[in-house]
């Protein structure tokens, strides 16, 4: 029986896992294509699977996507979770305890530093305040000088900005680690894409940061989400899963 893997979960959170050694149906969730989903229990943990058959690999699109995070956020809301990448599958019984036991210590190294944690996700707008200077009056070779220099001050000064903003976020919501990107959005904007990694007991506080920031950044377009499983904050592994 070749299995779909959806994430790692702590098996004493499944006390029906606690007298089986075999797959058992995790009630009230399905998987992709609808497959109901299993607890599969392997030492301490336990693997979120469904069944998965060799043509399915080719049906796995947008809508697999979303159900393949469906099921991890249904399980976080009763383990800890360590989440496998999206179309992870592993060709049978063995092969799966295989690579849950081979690397058991990284897993639950993960799961003890994630304990009792979640991921809140923030999307920081603001304007990019560095624009070129006018091509008007210049040569071809002095319009390409000047824009090569002008390209490399905006990009110091992105960077510049994205830093003290990032710093000024860290400051304002405290956060345990944070995972963070930068990029100019085709608007011509500047967008930055935040990861928080913070405790479950704080959501609340968490989310009261948010509501002041937005009141004291007034020039920051700002989107809050969260909790989610933390996605961003799973130490990977280069042999985690066999692909079918």
């Amino acid at each position: 029986m070749a299995w779909y893997a959806y994430c790692i979960a702590e098996r004493m959170s499944f006390p029906e896992l606690l007298r089986h050694r075999r797959p058992m149906p995790l009630t009230g969730v399905t998987g992709i294509f609808n497959n109901q989903t299993f607890l599969f229990p392997t030492g301490d943990l336990a693997v979120i699977v469904s069944e998965h058959a060799e043509d399915d690999k080719a049906r796995l699109d947008q809508q697999a996507a979303k159900d393949h995070a469906r099921v991890i956020a249904e399980v976080f809301k009763l383990s800890t979770v360590l989440p496998f990448r999206f179309s992870t599958t592993f060709q049978d019984d063995d092969s799966l305890r295989r690579s849950v036991r081979s690397n058991q210590r990284h897993f639950l190294a993960n799961v003890e530093r994630l304990r009792g944690k979640a991921e809140m996700h923030l999307k920081v707008l603001v304007d990019d305040t560095c624009p070129g200077t006018s091509a008007r009056d210049m040569t071809v070779g002095q319009q390409y000088l000047t824009s090569l220099r002008e390209s490399a001050s905006r990009q110091r000064e992105r960077q510049s900005r994205a830093r003290a903003l990032s710093i000024q976020m860290h400051r304002m919501f405290l956060p345990l680690a944070e995972e963070i990107t930068c990029k100019r959005t085709d608007s011509g904007k500047m967008l930055l894409d935040i990861a928080h990694l913070i405790d479950n007991k704080t959501v609340e506080r968490y989310q009261n940061k948010y509501t002041s920031a937005t009141a004291e950044l007034k020039e920051c377009s700002m989107q809050l989400s969260g909790p989610w499983p933390p996605y961003h904050f799973v130490q990977r592994h280069s042999a985690v899963a066999h692909h079918a």
